[in-house]
């Protein structure tokens, strides 16, 4: 039986402002209604499968588990690495995990949450044809017919042709780096190299012994991180020190590079890894003049662009190949051949310590989100949206005080020793160093607009004495 595994780490830097650290791409409806990890998760239906395993680090995991619900995904346990050490450790959790679960050996289908495919029937059609050499042993990997001289992905140059109950596949004869512009036209020219997708299948078994072999640190980390794993509703926590020993690697490196059991499958489906605005601009649909836009826009005599937008009317008049992206609080302007370098802005606000790496304006939250939509010297005012049946934890403020305007919905407060429920229109006052506690036990969302008043307005200004989320 397949096991999907689902990759839904990373932070997604190329694809700022609208992928931040604490809510990167694949949680962002990029390539349709859905966020890219709902699609991840859609298109598995026409594969017969165990519920998927998420991969994701702590940070993300209530933004996984509301998706999943929001989408009603069919999935399995949610796996929280410790620390972000690349593909080949979060892996190896998976696979420990799966043979220990009591679900036999299954075969892991190993696949990023970020990636967009747009036929689904040949992607699966790929994974019924490469289910065949998994199962008996060969470690897969899929590779992209390339459609251009892509400098942008590693390359996988097939070997001698294999065949297993009519399917044919190829050995790998060797995984290739990121090529300049010259080679990478040679290598597609060849028609003997394929992109690396950075989707596998093998046995969970297979991917532990090679592991075992070509990277036994690696694989001695996160047999002791499991085994002092704990879980609590569906997430899965390894032991945070061992598995912090473990070596940072690929999957590539790790295992794929010097096994001799690896087997490429040829890929056609219209993928991509969504890796820049570029990339996304590719693949989405175009006006007559090669334009893609999404929001309100308007385009004169302009060609080849890529327009995004939340609130704003924005207006193109004459440019070509520009990539325009306004977020809640940033706007992006680049030529469309320039988008790596979008990155370098990252990394100098993260320098700069400023918020706009790290989140939007609009964070979400387990209970729900706020919106930050003002502030000032001393004050701070959001807009508040609470889940039916939601509560944020029990807390107190060091620095601050806070008015509370009900908008719609009800509200529970506690303050101090008093609890009272407030409706539409209705407000209450917290002062500043006393334990309360916001609830919606209404049927629909709670929506309050609060006032925050004080010497310090940070986020970490928060104790929290009890919550149902394990924050505390």
């Amino acid at each position: 039986m397949i096991l999907p595994v689902i990759m839904a780490g990373g932070s997604g830097s190329r694809l700022w402002p609208l992928s931040r650290q604490l809510y990167p791409k694949q949680f962002l409806p990029l390539c349709g209604d859905q966020t890219m990890l709902q699609q991840t998760c859609a298109r598995l239906a026409g594969l017969e499968h165990l519920p998927p395993l998420i991969v994701c680090g702590e940070e993300h995991r209530f933004t996984v588990a509301e998706q999943l619900r929001a989408s009603r995904q069919p999935h399995g346990a949610i796996l929280l690495e410790p620390a972000g050490r690349n593909t080949a450790p979060a892996v190896a959790l998976a696979a420990l995990h799966s043979l220990a679960s009591g679900e036999g050996d299954p075969l892991l289908l190993v696949l990023a949450a970020d990636h967009a495919i747009r036929d689904t029937a040949a992607f699966l059609q790929a994974a019924s044809h490469a289910s065949h050499f998994a199962s008996q042993g060969a470690l897969v990997t899929f590779g992209i017919l390339p459609t251009a001289p892509e400098t942008g992905y590693g390359y996988i140059r097939r070997g001698s042709e294999i065949h297993a109950q009519e399917h044919a596949a190829f050995r790998v004869d060797k995984f290739v780096e990121k090529p300049d512009t010259t080679t990478a036209e040679k290598y597609q020219q060849s028609g003997e190299y394929l992109w690396n997708s950075g989707m596998f299948l093998f046995r969970a078994s297979r991917y532990v012994e090679e592991l075992g072999k070509h990277r036994p640190d690696i694989l001695s980390a996160c047999e002791r991180a499991m085994a002092k794993a704990s879980q609590d509703a569906d997430f899965i926590r390894p032991g945070k020190s061992a598995f912090l020993e473990s070596p940072e690697d690929s999957i590539d490196y790790a295992v794929m590079e010097k096994t001799h059991d690896a087997v490429v499958v040829p890929l056609d489906c219209g993928w991509s890894d969504v890796g820049s605005w570029s990339a996304l601009w590719e693949i989405s649909d175009k006006d007559e003049l090669g334009n893609t836009t999404d929001g309100d826009v308007i385009l004169y005599d302009s060609r080849n662009c890529y327009v995004q937008n939340d609130r704003k009317l924005i207006a193109l008049i004459g440019l070509d190949n520009l990539v325009v992206v306004e977020s809640d609080d940033a706007i992006m302007v680049a030529a469309k051949d320039r988008v790596q370098d979008v990155k370098k802005v990252v990394e100098r606000l993260k320098s700069e310590n400023r918020p706009e790496a790290m989140v939007h304006r609009k964070v979400y939250r387990p209970w729900g989100y706020y919106d930050s939509v003002d502030a000032g010297e001393r004050f701070q005012v959001k807009r508040i949206v609470v889940n039916p049946g939601a509560q944020l934890s029990l807390q107190m403020h060091h620095h601050r005080a806070e008015h509370w305007v009900v908008v719609s919905g009800t509200a529970r407060v506690t303050c101090g020793e008093q609890q009272m429920l407030l409706s539409e229109n209705q407000s209450t006052y917290i002062p500043l160093g006393v334990k309360h506690r916001l609830e919606n036990p209404g049927s629909i969302p709670l929506e309050l607009i609060e006032v925050q008043s004080g010497s310090y307005l940070g986020e970490d200004d928060i104790v929290r004495f009890e919550d149902r989320y394990s924050r505390s």
